[in-house]
């Protein structure tokens, strides 16, 4: 209303919010720059938005929180418990104290709406987008999937399947050799 462009990291606000503000930007000739919201350093919403504009996108997937690939790759390559792996990801500052928005997959859902609108033009709440988090995750159950040659990471998914978006965010058995496999420690 006052004119201004808006830089913004605030993921939350645009999880919700983004394609109102969006519009309103947009009406008013101004810009909305957002690029810290997603993925961190990897220029992601640059890429969606500009590099790959005349390309028909039919999906988007990654690992979109680093916390949680941290707990994960300490469960797999260390043997530790959920508990201890989240208290080593505290210590080390990847994990706020209530690490609940991590390990439940609502940090990873609010990134994935955002990146949704830019590739879909989807006009969804973070908080439909149906979320399984990793809480529930035993070593065991890392240990057989490497055994089948996989590796569990929390993907966020969005895709096109006949005219219709499909997306979620939840534990998933991957490939090793795969890229996403291959994601270690706090990465994304």
């Amino acid at each position: 209303e006052a004119g201004k462009d808006v830089v913004t990291a605030n993921k939350a606000l645009l999880a919700e919010h983004g394609p109102e503000l969006f519009d309103r930007a947009r009406e008013l000739g101004r810009s909305i720059a957002f690029e810290a919201t997603v993925a961190g350093g990897i220029p992601i919403v640059c890429n969606i938005s500009q590099c790959l504009s005349a390309n028909q996108i039919t999906s988007v997937q990654g690992i979109l929180n680093g916390t949680s690939n941290f707990i994960i790759s300490q469960m797999e390559e260390r043997g530790a418990d959920y508990e201890r792996a989240v208290r080593e990801a505290q210590d080390l500052g990847y994990a706020e104290a209530d690490p609940t928005m991590d390990v439940d997959g609502s940090d990873a859902a609010q990134k994935l709406a955002i990146l949704a609108h830019l590739a879909f033009g989807a006009r969804v709440r973070w908080t439909d987008i149906p979320r399984a988090g990793i809480d529930k995750l035993d070593p065991k159950d890392l240990r057989y999937a490497s055994e089948l040659g996989y590796r569990i990471k929390l993907l966020a998914v969005a895709r096109l399947r006949e005219e219709a978006l499909e997306m979620h965010v939840s534990p998933t058995l991957v490939r090793r050799g795969r890229p996403l496999a291959e994601v270690r420690e706090a990465y994304n």
